[in-house]
């Protein structure tokens, strides 16, 4: 009997390992990436471009700003709401940024670069619009009383859209700060790919922070219709971190000067926080300064830069249980809890921000030393992953909190557009109280599926209400689902369980919205048959900077022989734009393999890929060898 129970004991521990490893190896973080990708659209107010992949969205806001006499279409609606708040807004853009400049390669290699800059693009062309002079911002657009007495689709508002800004009278020190950051982060994020714009972005975030600094006061008394939404705990950490974000985007020393001679007055050095958050700055620059001190480039201001750092580790050890009993606070199922309302966007903004720690911690070869003892980056790196898999699935409840992403997700999100048939489904327009009577109370699942929105998720007990009238749980929000971009960027490329975005077990009704663009063409029509090589060309991924289109081309190279090429020369003409895999020589258009890879075995394959405006190069052989 003693050994039966043994094997009945032994066979459920092996069950429960083989399930646990079915639930690891279930999540399929470029899947969630795309669909992070799609709530963005989703959320976007104006004129809806070709390229628009949420299909039952329609055009809205078109005259925003017109009463005042500015144009302010577009941008995002803030959540299941139609208002566009400028400072979580502007946050949500800054993390977009952030999350696309750490995780450049991997976004690029997923192929979903392109997706990654229009969701910038989308916010901080409007912002730009909203910046009409040097110390004039607007800051919202909507009253967010008025918009919640109704529940109607962004196509059918009847809705006050008033639009409100702040001046040098009324000033917004945190509204302007956030902004500057959010344009100075995307300066960086579009530098390789459109320098004028970049330059451009980088332009109105030098006025805004100016004006920031120069005029000080909480927008929220400027702008009144704001403060019982998103009310602001102060602007010190804003000034800061729109200085970080600056030094980041121009190594003009002025910036870093300022948040050293600034750091106690502003409590950069003072603050030791466990959030981070569309309200509380500090631990981003905390941790976006001690980068700065790890790479050498402190100088004589390397003491600050340390106090900073003891900051920054501060909130990290928290996040990982090993700050002496001041640690966040974790649900029994492992998630962090912070508050009632939408707490997720507590979660995914540690998750993203402890990730890039531990990636610059790696990068310097460095430890955290926390008051319960030293950790390696790694530690940092699982409770990153260990948040967006509790997002994914990894829970009690088993449900994934990213709408639309595994078999359970919440069906009854407190989303307008989403709970109400579309535009192009019911073409009546639907009414202030009719949106209530008939779609609000409906005890059936939205007809529209909001891909990628991450809700507000359960409370500190891991229980889960969804039901659209609980907004606290079931409610989306641009600035909890900004970090996903990076996270999972970063957690695909750091697992080897995840497959491409478009593979045939996804289910995401989205998941070829590229195809359109991609075009695999027949080999070189110019090669000779005595060649060894064929080229496959394709266009990845597209995007458009003012009246440009930008096309990011992949060729591979595959060696059809049966032995292996060496010294292959290649000819590139009528290339415009910048190239990468491949090593050029002094001859004019004319490139090599790379240095570690100057054999081309047999049936082996290598690639290059190349951004530029137009039609593809021409591609072909110059000369070879058989080794």
């Amino acid at each position: 009997m003693r050994s039966l129970n043994f094997g009945i004991c032994i066979f459920l521990v092996c069950l429960l390992v083989f399930k646990a490893a079915v639930a690891e190896a279930y999540f399929n973080y470029d899947d969630a990436l795309d669909k992070t990708f799609l709530f963005f659209e989703a959320q976007r107010s104006g004129k809806l471009p070709a390229t628009q992949r949420v299909k039952w969205r329609g055009d809205s806001g078109l005259k925003d700003g017109f009463l005042q006499g500015v144009n302010l279409v577009g941008g995002y609606y803030d959540a299941g709401d139609h208002v566009k708040f400028g400072l979580p807004m502007a946050f949500t853009v800054t993390m977009l940024a952030w999350g696309t400049i750490e995780y450049r390669k991997e976004i690029t290699d997923l192929n979903q670069m392109g997706h990654a800059l229009w969701a910038i693009r989308w916010g901080t062309d409007y912002f730009m619009k909203a910046h009409t002079q040097p110390n004039v911002l607007w800051g919202q657009v909507g009253d967010g009383d008025s918009d919640h007495y109704c529940w109607e689709r962004a196509e059918d508002m009847t809705t006050p859209r008033e639009a409100f800004k702040i001046d040098q009278n009324h000033p917004g020190s945190d509204l302007a700060g956030e902004t500057a950051a959010a344009l100075a982060a995307a300066a960086i994020a579009f530098k390789p790919y459109n320098s004028s714009y970049s330059n451009l972005l980088l332009v109105h975030a030098k006025q805004l922070f100016t004006f920031a600094d120069r005029f000080r006061g909480l927008y929220d008394d400027s702008i009144k219709s704001a403060h019982q939404f998103y009310t602001s705990s102060g602007y010190s950490d804003e000034l800061l971190w729109a200085a970080t974000w600056l030094y980041r985007a121009t190594n003009e020393e002025y910036y870093l000067k300022y948040v050293v001679d600034n750091a106690v007055y502003m409590g950069g050095t003072g603050w030791a926080v466990k959030e981070f958050s569309w309200d509380n700055k500090y631990a981003g620059v905390q941790i976006l300064l001690s980068k700065v001190l790890m790479e050498g480039k402190g100088g004589a201001y390397t003491s600050t830069l340390k106090k900073y750092q003891a900051k920054a580790d501060y909130f990290a050890c928290a996040c990982v249980q090993k700050n002496a009993g001041y640690n966040v606070q974790l649900t029994p199922g492992g998630l962090m809890y912070v508050r009632e309302w939408n707490n997720m966007q507590y979660a995914s903004a540690a998750a993203f921000l402890t990730a890039v720690y531990s990636d610059y911690l790696s990068a310097a070869n460095a430890k955290l030393t926390c008051p319960d003892g030293q950790i390696q980056p790694l530690e940092l790196f699982n409770f990153a992953k260990s948040q967006a898999d509790y997002i994914l699935g990894k829970n009690p409840k088993s449900m994934s909190y990213l709408v639309g992403f595994g078999p359970k997700y919440p069906v009854h999100i407190h989303h307008r557009g989403a709970s109400i048939p579309s535009v192009y489904t019911v073409h009546s327009a639907v009414g202030c109280v009719q949106g209530f009577e008939s779609w609000y109370y409906r005890p059936q699942p939205n007809p529209n599926v909001l891909y990628g929105a991450l809700v507000g998720g359960p409370d500190q007990n891991d229980n889960f209400s969804d039901d659209r009238p609980n907004y606290e749980e079931t409610e989306p929000t641009l600035s909890g689902s900004a970090p996903l971009l990076g996270l999972f960027s970063k957690l695909h490329a750091s697992s080897s369980k995840t497959k491409g975005p478009y593979h045939k077990e996804s289910s995401s009704p989205y998941q070829t919205s590229l195809s359109s663009y991609e075009e695999t063409a027949a080999p070189n029509a110019n090669s000779d048959a005595e060649v060894p090589v064929e080229f496959l060309h394709s266009i990845t991924t597209t995007w458009t900077v003012g009246e440009t289109t930008y096309y990011r081309h992949r060729v591979i190279i595959r060696n059809k022989s049966q032995k292996p090429v060496t010294n292959l020369k290649l000819s590139i003409e009528n290339l415009s734009g910048s190239l990468w895999g491949l090593s050029p020589t002094q001859e004019k258009n004319t490139y090599e393999l790379p240095q570690w890879q100057k054999v081309l075995k047999a049936g082996s394959e290598c690639k290059f890929v190349y951004v530029q405006g137009g039609p593809q190069a021409k591609v072909s052989v110059l000369g070879y060898k058989y080794n």
